[in-house]
């Protein structure tokens, strides 16, 4: 038990140790200058001054507020337009067309749009969130209502099973897996998403600190901004998965690593 877990832990551990080993000893080096690549302990005093502060824990707090509200949206959209085209085939048609059409569409490519429309109030930023996660997420909720097995839905019809009773009955638990492996990556899409649109349309948030880092020639705040942004998306994806083992017993352990 002991020795699995440790089995686990070491070789991320070895290689997180050298990548930072590389970074400590091309610094040492001189090899390059300390604006362009400050320092491990640089980065991490700074780090530790944006906690005391407060700034840091306050844009990571707004971001992932954010984050939650988009990707919940995006999330109810997705499940009610999946449910919909797997109670009715006929009406995917009618609006499949124009969902892989801004599939193709950068969410970022709407800013100007939507500054022009919402100015850079939060509407702008939820609205970058749900383009960006809604897509991964309606896919394979529609892959997952989609590819269930004919023959259970057969036996729930012989049974005098409506169609929405085989619908929740059959086709949703079927489709679980499929549904909540969607969510991880739609989750990793909003966390794109908002870093992007806070850089060019908000004043506060994860996004908005690494580019005024940036205009203030504050290198080592811009890598404390991408570390903790890696950070912070990891610890979402783990708590998420965390949170459908614990409730759902396994059901959809796959993608669940």
């Amino acid at each position: 038990m002991k020795n699995s877990k440790i089995g686990k832990i070491l070789p991320p551990l070895i290689g997180i140790l050298a990548l930072f080993a590389a970074w400590y000893f091309a610094c040492a080096a001189g090899i390059f200058n300390a604006y362009v690549l400050p320092s491990p302990q640089k980065v991490y005093s700074s780090f530790l001054k944006m906690v005391k502060s407060g700034e840091l824990l306050r844009d990571i707090g707004i971001s992932l507020g954010r984050v939650l509200k988009g990707f919940g949206i995006a999330f109810f959209i997705a499940f009610i337009l999946g449910m919909f085209r797997s109670l009715i085939p006929a009406a995917g048609p009618y609006f499949e067309y124009l969902i892989h059409f801004f599939r193709y569409v950068p969410p970022l490519s709407m800013i100007p749009l939507l500054i022009l429309w919402c100015g850079i109030r939060e509407t702008t930023k939820t609205v970058i969130i749900v383009l960006a996660s809604f897509f991964p997420m309606y896919l394979s909720i529609v892959k997952g209502f989609t590819g269930c097995d004919q023959k259970l839905i057969e036996v729930g019809t012989s049974f005098g099973y409506s169609k929405a009773r085989v619908f929740f009955r059959i086709i949703l638990p079927n489709a679980l897996a499929d549904i909540l492996v969607g969510m991880r990556t739609g989750l990793g899409y909003a966390w794109r998403a908002i870093i992007g649109a806070e850089m060019v349309a908000a004043s506060t948030g994860l996004g908005h600190m690494i580019l005024f880092a940036q205009q203030t020639s504050r290198t080592d705040k811009v890598i404390v901004g991408i570390i903790v942004i890696g950070f912070v998306g990891l610890v979402t994806d783990r708590l998420f998965g965390w949170l459908i083992h614990r409730f759902f017993r396994g059901m959809a352990g796959n993608g669940w690593d």
